[in-house]
């Protein structure tokens, strides 16, 4: 029986909240001095958007109403812009990467012209936007060629990232900031992406650019901007953050940076781990509107007109309820041309599941949905052994009726399937590195392989036993023959013991051999 530690994230999802945090009320260095009119002050919106992912056709249920959708996304986007003028829309990053067929078959052409028709006023990068590589993600945002889908015009957002380093000029391969005036008021942006780049990007398609320190990017660029006199300050971070929904136990990476931060930063849009934040931490507002277009966050500013600072800050995060609101016209008429391109191959039925074969792990944090993946990749290339990753899969497969669109959705992102010669040695090392140090676990799904580890060891020396099917321990010098995606063979996750493997077949796609095995296991039911 295999041991595990259960590490599941629950994504947890709520009616709208609001929030409000005052600066002059919280903070000793703020002025509490009123004024008679408004004059002295500018009110500014800001609406924001994180982690996207091409779902322009997808809703979900939050708090027993159906929410999400690019027709809806933008109704409300379209509706809070019309009640005050001084509104920008921001977003920070993964617009695009593990989208669904209607973006992913386009190469995610779709939703780059959804977020046209939204008019956003600035972005920044995520992990994800560099999944096809770094001249693929220039490509949509400035436009060019490419292959599969000809000539794209690109983006009309202005991208921004101070800690994406060309390794070329050593400078940033994005402007690190942009400068937006509303009614005679500068605010700075400045954008970056979580490090963690580093482990869940392959080598391959970063490797003309370096991630450097998201703290030390923001506050050198935080500088310039005091430089220029610029005392608003708002940083897109694609950097993972939490909040109970009273704003309270803030937690994750971005806040315990918080405090690191320059001071004269006011308010982060946080990205990365789909869930809520609404929160203040060191009198910095952090907010994070779970993903999937589900909610987005609005943040309502008060800027002083003689000190040109933030002197007020309040936020809400507004779930995207299909309720009392109609589709956007624009965006519908978007929808319609692209499943129209895409046509009825994807509504195909390809099989039938009694039951739902859920992506989370269970208490020994075992993934029905990766065991399955793991199977049908062992059997594609005829291995001994198969391992998966829980990243591969983006969500579940329901009982019933099973397309090949709800395939493609749950693994978007294109990967093969790899046969890879390990010894037993290599095996186990491979294993030894779902526990890290300062980060997460990791942990990876088998067939063909038992182990047991000891929680309570040093990293690295936590297996314990390992043995093969037939319940025999692996030789350490012995070779096996193992599948995997050829992200994991690449290293991908940090998995870097995988690259110490011979390469000796490639094979169909991961999502191909999980489909073959869903033929042959569970048939359409033609009752």
């Amino acid at each position: 029986m295999l041991k595990f530690k259960m590490m599941s994230s629950l994504l947890i999802f709520g009616v709208i909240l609001f929030g409000s945090y005052n600066l002059s009320e919280s903070s000793r260095n703020q002025s509490t001095t009123t004024h008679p009119t408004s004059n002295h002050y500018v009110q500014v919106q800001l609406l924001g958007i994180n982690d996207f992912h091409g779902q322009l056709n997808k809703y979900r249920k939050v708090s027993g109403h159906m929410a999400g959708g690019a027709e809806y996304l933008a109704a409300y986007l379209k509706k809070y812009k019309k009640e005050n003028p001084n509104t920008l829309l921001v977003h920070a990053g993964d617009m695009v990467g593990g989208s669904p067929p209607i973006s992913s078959q386009f190469q995610d052409e779709p939703t780059i012209e959804f977020l046209n028709l939204l008019h956003i006023d600035v972005g920044t990068p995520g992990n994800h936007e560099l999944d096809q590589g770094v001249n693929e993600m220039k490509r949509l945002i400035y436009g060019g060629f490419n292959e599969k889908t000809g000539y794209f015009n690109g983006s009309n957002t202005p991208y921004i990232s101070a800690n994406i380093i060309d390794k070329r000029t050593n400078n940033p391969l994005f402007p690190p900031y942009v400068i937006k005036e509303i009614d005679g008021i500068k605010i700075g942006f400045i954008g970056v992406v979580t490090t963690e780049t580093n482990l869940y990007v392959t080598h391959e398609n970063r490797k003309e650019v370096e991630i450097t320190d998201e703290v030390s990017a923001i506050n050198r660029t935080a500088q310039l901007l005091k430089e220029k006199g610029i005392k608003a300050i708002v940083v897109l971070a694609h950097v993972s953050a939490e909040s109970n929904l009273s704003g309270t136990n803030p937690q994750e990476a971005l806040v315990e940076m918080a405090p690191k931060i320059d001071n004269e930063v006011d308010v982060i849009f946080a990205g990365h781990s789909h869930q809520y934040a609404n929160t203040i931490v060191d009198n910095k507002l952090i907010v994070q509107a779970y993903s999937y277009g589900e909610a987005f966050s609005q943040v309502n500013i008060k800027i002083d007109r003689n000190t040109k600072d933030i002197i007020e800050k309040r936020a809400k995060i507004v779930v995207t309820s299909h309720d009392g609101i109609k589709p956007d016209k624009d965006t519908v008429a978007l929808l319609k041309k692209y499943k129209e391109k895409l046509g009825d191959k994807f509504n195909q039925i390809v099989g039938f599941l009694p039951e739902e074969v859920s992506r989370k792990q269970d208490v020994n944090g075992e993934s029905p949905l990766a065991k399955m993946i793991a199977e049908s990749e062992r059997k594609a290339m005829g291995t001994e052994i198969a391992i998966v990753h829980q990243g591969e899969m983006r969500g579940s497969l329901k009982r019933g009726n099973l397309t090949l669109e709800d395939l493609y959705t749950q693994l978007p992102f294109g990967h093969s399937v790899s046969k890879l010669i390990l010894t037993g040695d290599q095996i186990k090392l491979v294993l030894e590195q779902q526990w890290r140090k300062d980060q997460m676990n990791d942990m990876l799904q088998t067939v063909g392989l038992t182990y047991k580890w000891n929680p309570n060891a040093p990293i690295g020396s936590r297996i314990i036993m390992l043995k093969d099917s037939k319940g025999q321990n692996l030789q350490s010098d012995r070779e096996y023959v193992v599948a995997v995606s050829n992200y994991l063979a690449s290293g991908g996750d940090n998995f870097s013991a995988f690259e110490q493997g011979r390469l000796v077949e490639t094979g169909p796609q991961v999502v191909t051999a999980l489909l073959n095995y869903i033929k042959q296991q569970y048939p359409m039911n033609m009752n």
